[in-house]
């Protein structure tokens, strides 16, 4: 099938599942204080969820360098997002409250961003990670018309997701 009518059917079954939001949640086997949801999540969720402590903290410490904040906010009316995530995994959250503090800081709608949630073996609800070809998280894919502009995979090949961020939104 191909990889843009994929993405455009999954953006609207984010969209579409938006109020219901469709996830599971299960207790984390290799942490015991940790919860892994996987399915559609939205800020809400993960900054209101008790065992998530660290979504508030790593987005109130995180400070956007002004070509971050710049580049972010010149595309944000332009593309869209949909980022693969494990609330088990530590890069993301340390970069997930990165990423939507971007978001709020440029008034980025939050509809422009989809985010499924994957377990430790990276699978989403209806294969959709295996789709984008999903192998570490989190990945940050920028859409632009229905079609995918790039990446960031971790922290980017130079080690900074900003830099890798700002560079792939020029």
């Amino acid at each position: 099938m191909n990889k843009w009518i994929v993405c455009l059917l999954f953006i609207a079954l984010a969209f579409q599942t938006k109020a219901q939001q469709s996830f599971t949640s299960f207790k984390d086997e290799k942490n015991p204080k940790g919860v892994i949801y996987k399915g559609i999540l939205n800020k809400g969720i993960l900054q209101n969820e008790t065992a998530f402590d660290w979504f508030v903290g790593n987005k109130e410490k995180f400070n956007p360098s002004p070509e971050l904040l710049h580049a972010f906010l010149a595309s944000s009316s332009k593309v869209n997002f949909i980022v693969f995530g494990g609330t088990w995994c530590e890069d993301t959250q340390n970069l997930l409250p990165q990423f939507y503090k971007l978001q709020e800081l440029t008034g980025m709608k939050e509809e422009n961003i989809v985010f499924f949630g994957v377990d430790r073996d990276k699978k989403t609800i209806d294969n959709i990670a295996q789709a984008f070809h999903i192998t570490h998280v989190p990945t940050i894919i920028v859409m632009k018309d229905g079609k995918e502009t790039g990446r960031v995979v971790e922290y980017g090949s130079s080690g900074n997701w900003d830099e890798a961020m700002t560079n792939l939104l020029k």
